[in-house]
């Protein structure tokens, strides 16, 4: 069912006063969500940039099949024929532009079926590959032509399925491409239904019509193009939110409690440690005499400067006007006073 520009801008004019402020709050949700849990933005693992980098590679290739090097062949196109054209004339076309001079064995193939009309609309639909190999296809039986051409269909999909399973496992990407695991595949599994029902559903009947060469409608060659480019989307989108997940910039999940009790633990004895060293080397000032006597020389230098400090006019000026003036002593007893209670208060 195909929907007009006219009927999608009342759908987005009716439904977007409802979506929008959902997917702002989303957003902003998902974006303070670290904050929110006191994570801070850490470095990529090293198990996620192995990650990102074979879907960096993947996404590379399938962009790189689009580009038109590497499609097969369109033998209208090759010789600017008419779909009408005799079939003699349009293979005697194309052997001229064969460096031989003579046709292939898929150009010999694709001769004996192009007797008809339905042969070359099928052409169109699926490509050369299943008029040109299909050994149990024929003009009479179309839907033979598309059972051939599915398996070669699914093969990128489910190479990228592969790859996503490969990137989002536990062990080759740690937990940042686990979370993603079941929304990649079903994404992945979606955009392959999609690729299937477009090539099934479409009506490869109305390029009958076209009686010039710019009036084809060349779905194989177009549809191989989209499917490339959307498969690279996805792994580009995928890799992505690998990336802000694995360094707690978005879509994070709060630490559960066994995490929390063992950072917990870890930042104690990281302190501990340090604390010992602090009391070895205070030990060791302590019981040499030399640094003994410097700390002692640092200490009373400090007290008789801070002494010096504390007794210029200027400064006690400055002291007893805050005093007077800027800060509520009696408040600050107040609170003195109950901190000091909630302190020496028995437990009971």
């Amino acid at each position: 069912m195909a929907f007009s520009w006219g009927s999608i801008k009342s759908l987005l004019i009716f439904f977007g006063p409802i979506l929008l402020p959902k997917a702002i709050n989303y957003y902003n949700k998902v974006r303070n969500a670290p904050r929110i849990h006191g994570l801070q933005v850490v470095p990529l693992p090293p198990s996620v940039s192995r990650a990102l980098v074979l879907l960096f590679f993947v996404s590379l290739t399938f962009l790189i099949q689009t580009l038109p090097p590497f499609a097969p062949e369109n033998v209208f196109q090759t010789t600017q024929s008419r779909l009408q054209i005799p079939v003699d004339v349009l293979f005697t076309r194309l052997a001229s532009l064969r460096p031989s001079g003579q046709l292939t064995a898929s150009d010999a193939a694709l001769r004996t079926r192009f007797v008809n009309m339905e042969s070359r609309l099928l052409y169109l639909q699926l490509g050369p590959d299943p008029l040109a190999h299909c050994p149990f296809c024929g003009a009479d039986e179309p839907a033979s032509y598309l059972y051939y051409a599915l398996p070669s269909l699914a093969v990128p999909h489910l190479f990228n399925l592969v790859v996503i399973a490969l990137v989002t496992s536990d062990l080759f990407a740690g937990r940042a491409g686990a979370a993603w695991r079941t929304v990649a595949t079903i994404a992945a599994v979606c955009l392959a239904v999609a690729d299937v029902y477009a090539v099934v559903s479409y009506d490869y009947q109305a390029n009958a019509r076209a009686l010039r060469l710019s009036d084809l409608d060349f779905f194989y060659w177009k549809a191989r193009v989209w499917r490339a480019v959307g498969l690279a989307a996805l792994d580009g989108l995928l890799g992505w939110l690998m990336y802000l997940t694995a360094t707690n910039r978005a879509f994070v999940n709060p630490p559960v409690p066994a995490e929390r009790v063992e950072s917990a633990v870890r930042m104690l004895a990281a302190t501990k440690g340090r604390l010992n060293a602090a009391g070895v080397i205070k030990n060791t000032v302590i019981r040499d005499e030399e640094l003994r006597s410097r700390g002692t020389l640092y200490w009373s230098h400090e007290v008789r400067l801070m002494r010096d400090v504390m007794e210029d006019r200027e400064v006690i000026e400055g002291v007893n006007d805050a005093l007077q003036n800027r800060i509520d002593i009696q408040t600050i007893t107040r609170d003195a006073e109950m901190y000091a209670e909630s302190v020496l208060k028995p437990v009971s």
